[in-house]
């Protein structure tokens, strides 16, 4: 349980930190505030666990073909899926490179908090 906050609160923070970079350079991703990041990361965490998996066996043979790079789209997808399952909460992604550069950022982001935040 413990590890699930942590993972949820990062991934939170790490939605803000997206946002403010991809703000900067003018790219339609927006999150309003901590709370609607925190409900972001429960509907991406939702969408990644019931929808990603099922994507990710139909895409496989173009994903192989691109040596994985197609798990970029898959990711930039999902993102932008749970965006359009949020919409009046403040968290948009207005378009598809919007929702690519996200999920590039976002997951560097994270793996960048999840390193720090790892238990020893």
């Amino acid at each position: 349980m413990r590890r699930f906050l942590f993972t949820w609160l990062g991934t939170a923070f790490a939605l803000l930190v997206t946002s403010g970079i991809l703000h900067y350079i003018n790219i339609g991703f927006k999150v309003d505030n901590f709370m609607t990041a925190l409900l972001a990361a429960l509907v991406i965490g939702i969408v990644n666990a019931i929808i990603r998996p099922i994507l990710r066996i139909l895409a496989s043979p173009i994903t192989l073909l691109t040596f994985g790079l197609f798990t970029f789209v898959i990711n930039g997808f999902t993102l932008w899926l749970a965006s359009v399952l949020t919409p009046s909460y403040g968290f948009i992604i207005e378009g598809p490179i919007a929702a690519l550069l996200g999920s590039i950022v976002l997951s560097f982001v994270c793996s960048s908090i999840n390193y720090i935040l790892r238990p020893t």
